[in-house]
């Protein structure tokens, strides 16, 4: 039994030194807190890190179908009045869908940008497409016409009135605001915001020429379903201002499905996206008024089309026996390097201030 523990003894990795064979001095004391704050400091470290997820991503194919798609407005329109203002949505099929769960509002801005009212916007027109035949002979389109210059002259006095409340608006550098939702179906399609609402007639007293229709803007926000921890929408904080001149802006959208699963193994939907932007001036022999208000391009158009992969998010948290084993190395770590650095500083004291003493060898 003596022999065992003999044996077991001789395999002590920590040998004890007597109390009086140990010497305390000041550098090792200012070594051992500078030791301990930094062990204090790496222990917080590794333990933020261990709280803190981790995002692994994964992509596949999009198997969604017969869901609709939320489009998330929030621009500024600092020249147009809120009154000329109009939101049309289009998809694929060439059938609007603005009535489906349509919420916009606009925001009248004074020309410091402060609110000066709020309305809803109900003048969503619904347009579709119109299959022009090479039937339609010339009675009808000279009818048309005589319909056209008869309106001309005989503008009623709610139009009149509003030919002079938007003139008097634009002359007090009134804008406006439009934010809200469009839910619309999940294929591909475009929405644009313009004056394409108005009558021709009521459009030409008001601008007198398309070239005077400035829509100049600011995207506050623009996205395709709720925001995620992380995710950056591209077009966010963008402005585009034009000075004396006008034009057409056009986005090009790819629209990534995406889905991010919280560590709590709640699930949201939502989607990323990226763009392409263009704008397009207007050409000299364009500032006339065409025919129909809906066919010049003086407007701002989000074109999007959705990607057939869709990407999952999934926050992770490190194992706990990871956390155990880098929180070890670090303060083992530092704790066997404040001791080498302890004997170090001693022996260079000790040959500093006693030169001819013997070494002593802690």
């Amino acid at each position: 039994m003596g022999n065992f523990k003999q044996a077991l003894r001789s395999i002590d990795a920590f040998p004890r030194a007597e109390d009086h064979l140990l010497q305390k001095t000041k550098s090792g004391a200012f070594v051992s807190i500078v030791g301990l704050v930094i062990m204090a400091t790496l222990f917080v470290h590794e333990l933020t890190y261990y709280l803190s997820t981790n995002t692994v991503h994964q992509m596949s194919v999009d198997l969604k179908r017969g869901e609709t798609l939320p489009i998330h407005i929030n621009m500024t329109f600092p020249s147009l009045p809120c009154d000329v203002l109009s939101v049309d949505a289009i998809d694929m099929s060439g059938k609007h869908e603005v009535d489906l769960d349509t919420n916009i509002w606009k925001l009248r801005l004074n020309h410091n940008g402060q609110i000066i009212g709020t309305e809803y916007l109900n003048d969503l027109v619904e347009k579709g497409h119109v299959n022009h035949s090479h039937g339609h002979d010339d009675h009808n389109d000279h009818h048309e016409e005589s319909d056209h210059k008869v309106k001309l002259h005989n503008l009623d006095e709610e139009a009149e009135d509003m030919i002079k409340k938007v003139k008097h608006a634009m002359a007090n550098g009134e804008g406006c605001r439009v934010y809200g939702v469009l839910d619309v179906q999940r294929v591909a399609g475009n929405f644009h915001i313009s004056v394409h609402g108005l009558n021709i007639f009521v459009a030409q007293m008001i601008f007198e020429g398309s070239s005077h229709v400035n829509v100049s803007h600011i995207i506050h926000d623009l996205s395709f379903g709720p925001k995620y921890p992380g995710i950056e929408n591209p077009l966010d904080g963008t402005s585009r201002i034009l000075h004396g001149s006008s034009g057409t802006f056009k986005y090009y959208i790819k629209i990534v499905p995406t889905e991010y699963k919280y560590i709590s193994k709640e699930v949201l939907p939502t989607n990323q996206f990226s763009v392409t932007e263009y704008f397009s001036p207007i050409r000299e022999h364009d500032r006339a008024w065409p025919a129909n208000v809906a066919l010049f391009g003086e407007a701002v158009y989000f074109l999007y089309d959705l990607s057939p992969i869709t990407v999952t998010i999934r926050e992770e948290r490190r194992s706990f026996l990871h956390f155990i084993t880098r929180l070890c190395a670090v303060l083992g770590g530092t704790f066997a390097l404040t001791g080498m650095l302890d004997r170090w500083m001693y022996r260079l004291v000790e040959a500093l201030t006693k030169p001819n003493s013997r070494s002593i060898v802690r």
